[in-house]
């Protein structure tokens, strides 16, 4: 026999409520007592209780609303009361030259995803509602998206903004696209936009081995729960096989996306004489932390060392040398998650959808060495 699938009338006496509350919860939860509500969202993750997409698209008001939850962000940890202030002054200071980190690659990333999530929400005539899932309780992440989902047509969430069963359950309730990855073992269940991460390092390295005969080879990897530093180390192992080399072979380095841990660890390197013949970082940041290391100490770059980064942030463009990067299309992954989450609410019981954005490796001068003027056009 197969098993036939929980209805609303099935959760409502598993709850003991009227259908209509149940009805009412899945509407506009902020309308219903929160004892009740939980005791039917409990009941609805017990029975594994799935919403009709065509009758609660129809029974839905649309808000033309979108939630967009990002990851929290660095200067949390540094935030303080703010005071309101008037002072018609402006003060001097001797701005000392520094080896520290200028910008977070969380904010740079973040920032350039959010502005295309609101310019491609503003094309579609949609208002984009911004929220910071993680820094909270299980308790407060499901609070906070109880709150927000009664207010949207769907929601966008970057990797690791909230833990993966909170995400199990929200996708039941409304519209939910990922941004760069989705919960280990159910990415095929969520709709998920992302860039081609593994494609882009390999290739970049390939060429490293191709055209400048790299055998000594060191990577330089971020954080362990970040999806793209994963897929970009499948990349650069998979490339290394390719050639004929050994990936266990290669010094890992964990700089966690950090220019100044990156700067750190170059230092460490170039003390005990142990750089390699390039330093294939995972980002642009710490790609730029170990070139300011090795200025600092005169080593040239790419005579001594070819050092490489991904992302392909405006800072790349303007280092001495120029950093050789793997640019991806951050304000398209923005663009392309909104009109995915566009394309969900209106066709609610569509196959998942899966996007991948193609990248470009960006040959500069801190592979190439000295490049001619681009020829005019």
């Amino acid at each position: 026999m197969v098993d036939k699938k929980p209805t609303v009338y099935d959760v409502a006496r598993d709850a003991g409520v009227s259908i209509a509350t149940v009805s009412r919860t899945l509407r506009t939860p902020e309308a219903v007592r929160p004892q009740t509500r939980q005791s039917i969202n409990a009941a609805i993750d017990r029975l594994g209780y799935i919403p009709s997409g065509s009758a609660r698209s129809l029974a839905a008001r649309r808000t033309k609303t979108i939630a967009l939850f990002l990851p929290t962000i660095d200067e949390l940890g540094s935030l303080t009361d703010f005071q309101l202030t008037t002072s018609d002054e402006a003060k001097t200071v001797l701005d000392y030259p520094h080896h520290g980190v200028h910008n977070h690659y969380d904010a740079l990333y973040f920032d350039t995803v959010l502005r295309g999530c609101e310019l491609e929400a503003w094309r579609q005539g949609l208002s984009l509602m911004v929220s910071l899932g993680l820094g909270y309780t299980d308790e407060d992440v499901a609070r906070v998206v109880g709150e927000v989902s009664g207010k949207v047509d769907g929601i966008i969430v970057l990797a690791r903004s909230m833990p993966d069963h909170v995400l199990q359950v929200l996708r039941r309730r409304l519209p939910l696209v990922m941004i760069a990855s989705a919960p280990s073992n159910h990415e095929e269940e969520f709709d998920l936009v992302r860039v081609s991460n593994r494609k882009g390092m390999s290739t970049l390295v390939e060429h490293l081995i191709d055209a400048h005969h790299v055998s000594r080879i060191a990577y330089m990897t971020g954080p362990e729960d970040s999806p793209d530093s994963d897929k970009r180390y499948e990349g650069f192992c998979e490339a290394l096989t390719a050639r004929g080399l050994n990936p266990a072979a290669a010094p890992i380095y964990r700089g966690l996306f950090s220019q100044q841990i990156a700067f750190d660890i170059a230092n460490t390197l170039i003390s005990q004489d142990q750089l390699p013949q390039a330093l294939v970082c995972a980002n642009d940041q710490m790609a730029l932390g170990v070139l300011n290391a090795l200025d600092k100490a005169g080593i040239k770059v790419p005579e001594r060392i070819i050092v490489t980064g991904f992302d392909g942030i405006t800072e790349s463009d303007i280092s001495a040398p120029r950093l050789t990067t793997v640019k991806q299309p951050m304000l398209d992954l923005g663009r392309a998650a909104v009109e995915t989450l566009v394309t969900r609410v209106n066709n609610p019981d569509s196959p998942a959808l899966s996007t991948e954005l193609p990248v470009t490796v960006l040959l500069r001068e801190s592979c190439e060495g000295p490049l001619p003027e681009c020829p005019s056009a």
